[in-house]
């Protein structure tokens, strides 16, 4: 097998498996990283999303591949529990999440639109999110949660 390297949530990481498996199997069952859910398979529910260099894409439709050399931020690269990121705290004040199955991708979208546009108007967020479905209803506070986090990292 190659060895593929990328940087994962801030550190190189080479991994030795199929370039042709998604990749989000090989962040689930090689790594060890949770955050990213399988969900539909085909990248159109947002469960897997990661960010890839500045952007949110499916990981469950990525083969490993094309991940090579390129910067992969997963939930566990946005915070931790001792320092959680931004959003992680507006998602809680705002208690905007229900079941979970899919907050970890809505996270890495709203992170990847914060990192494009700190400043997003509420229609942005709801466009940023619009590939991550969510049956729990948390819709409003979820856009609240985002709008939050961008005042709270602008106020630095």
């Amino acid at each position: 097998m190659p060895q593929i390297r990328l940087w994962l949530n801030g550190f190189e990481t080479s991994v030795d498996a199929d370039p042709n498996r998604s990749l989000l199997d090989i962040l689930r069952n090689e790594l060890g990283l949770i955050g990213p859910h399988f969900g539909c398979g085909g990248g159109e529910c947002g469960a897997c999303n990661v960010i890839v260099d500045d952007r949110a894409v499916a990981s469950c439709d990525m083969p490993l591949w094309s991940a090579a050399g390129k910067n992969i931020t997963t939930l566990e690269g946005l915070g931790s529990e001792a320092r959680p990121h931004p959003l992680q705290q507006a998602f809680i004040a705002e208690q905007a999440m229900q079941c979970g199955y899919c907050i970890s991708g809505i996270l890495i979208s709203a992170a990847a639109l914060l990192g494009q546009n700190p400043s997003p108007t509420s229609d942005e967020v709801k466009a940023a999110l619009d590939r991550n479905l969510c049956r729990c209803g948390s819709h409003n506070r979820i856009v609240r949660a985002v709008l939050r986090a961008a005042r709270q990292m602008a106020a630095g």
